[in-house]
């Protein structure tokens, strides 16, 4: 009979354990999830405007040494992330190209400019630092006139705020949705084993005694819980990168390993203090307050 009933008691307590494992691994599945969100949207964001540019048309008769003079001071200033320089020749095939035909043959002259093509790192992609680009510019005497369209940028930049500020927002939201879940989920846990703590306590145990196996096992459950929500954003991803072929070079591995790290981390954090919270919330009580 009392071995039925610890086997009984014993199936329970497991039931639990696993029911607790699995409950925080979706929370940490889903933190992960989050933060796989904001870093790709972080790295988007970038991507966008460091493909925001501007054309820099360079006078006629200015020669090719001179051109790439001017293309060398640009490459080793710090807020371009790249050039590409374009003869008259190549700015007439490109239009050629546009147009489906060779207007040169038309016209008889080539109309067009050399020009350099410039890129920006994503934290000058905005019109005030391109306008003081654009003055440092027009000292040079090749430069005849820098061309940028300030309401695309003006627009991208404002998108990018606006989707920075969405996601943060629901972020947060996330996190403290999370937090309330995982503690809940500890709570209830540490709950059911009141008595245990009650019976320790009267034995004379002291309370550091009495923490140290549920502090230890609240560890060891995260990295269960973490271990599965890490499986499972892998699973995830490589669905995902089947689809979207470019998803890794957006999210590359460091980035992954960071978050991974991330939520190992928030898991045994969060487990650790809520069940310290909770067993210290049942030490305090007396016996016939178990009861409520």
């Amino acid at each position: 009979m009392a071995n039925s009933v610890n086997r009984a008691t014993k199936g329970r307590l497991r039931s639990s354990y696993i029911s607790s494992i699995i409950s925080i691994s979706l929370v940490l599945f889903t933190l992960g999830l989050l933060g796989i969100l904001v870093i790709s949207a972080q790295k988007l964001s970038a991507y966008v405007k460091e493909n925001i540019g501007f054309d820099i048309y360079l006078n006629e008769g200015v020669s090719d040494a001179d051109a790439l003079y001017l293309k060398k001071q640009l490459d080793a200033s710090s807020y371009i992330k790249s050039t590409q320089y374009f003869t008259q020749q190549d700015a007439a095939k490109i239009m050629a190209n546009e147009l489906g035909e060779d207007f040169i043959a038309y016209l008889g002259y080539n109309p067009l400019n050399a020009y350099i093509e410039a890129r920006l790192k994503a934290d000058y992609a905005n019109n005030d630092s391109i306008a003081r680009i654009e003055s440092w510019l027009k000292r040079f005497p090749q430069v005849k006139e820098v061309d940028y369209q300030r309401s695309l940028i003006n627009l991208v930049n404002d998108n990018v705020s606006r989707i920075s500020l969405v996601i943060l927002i629901f972020a947060g939201l996330m996190l403290f949705i999370s937090l309330v879940l995982i503690n809940n989920t500890i709570r209830l846990s540490v709950y059911s084993k009141r008595f245990i703590i009650n019976t320790m306590k009267l034995v004379g145990a002291s309370w550091g005694f009495i923490r140290r196996p549920f502090l230890l096992k609240s560890i060891l459950h995260a990295l269960y819980a973490s271990f599965i929500a890490i499986a499972l954003l892998i699973g995830l991803l490589y669905a995902i990168n089947k689809e979207v072929t470019d998803l890794l070079a957006i999210l590359d591995p460091p980035s992954i390993i960071l978050v991974f790290a991330t939520i190992t981390v928030t898991g045994i954090v969060i487990n650790f203090l809520a069940t310290l919270m909770a067993v210290n919330k049942f030490l305090r009580l007396s016996a016939d307050d178990l009861y409520y």
